[in-house]
């Protein structure tokens, strides 16, 4: 009787441990994450909107429909990248995500407290290459350093009315992420 518990309690172990390997591979092995299905549909470097989502589907998960979304596919190789994006009226909330879909930073229109908010991203070698100049300080100069030279900013302005959702859409629109120029 013991022993077939004890082949029990290691059948179940085993299982458990193949499940647990298994769920935490899949991620890594899916084809259509975030960064795949936006490179359909945004260039590298260069602010894309992203289509409301429908019952039928939604170019990305979890979107709801009292956001007005947009994207930009990085590649921080050919050197930094300055963004910017105006605040609209509601909310404005900019995420920044690895090529493996990891998010490493995110800010909002409060926590800028300006009408736009302002960024360069740069991958930690590009920081460190920076010329020393005591007259640029933190406050002027908001860096956010990328842990990958791929990656996507996901940018969302509320419309928390239906009428203001135009208003929200041309915030996010206007949002800019270029090669900075040297």
């Amino acid at each position: 009787m013991i022993r077939i518990l004890l082949w029990l309690l290691g059948g179940v172990l085993l299982g458990g441990i193949v499940h647990l390997v298994t769920v935490l591979m899949m991620p890594g092995m899916a084809s259509q994450d975030a960064y795949s299905r936006m490179a359909t549909v945004a260039p590298v470097n260069r602010v894309v909107p992203i289509p409301a989502p429908t019952p039928e589907g939604a170019a990305m998960p979890f979107m709801d429909p009292a956001f007005a979304f947009a994207v930009c596919r990085y590649d921080l190789r050919a050197g930094p990248l300055k963004f910017s994006v105006p605040v609209s009226l509601a909310y404005t909330s900019v995420s920044f995500y690895s090529r493996t879909d990891v998010a490493y930073y995110a800010i909002n229109d409060r926590a800028a407290g300006r009408r736009t908010i302002e960024l360069d991203l740069m991958t930690t070698e590009q920081h460190n290459d920076l010329p020393g100049n005591e007259e640029i300080t933190a406050a002027d100069r908001l860096i956010v350093e990328s842990p990958t030279l791929t990656g996507l900013i996901m940018i969302k302005a509320l419309a928390p009315e239906p009428g203001m959702l135009p208003m929200a859409r041309a915030a996010v629109a206007n949002a800019r992420c270029q090669a900075q120029s040297s």
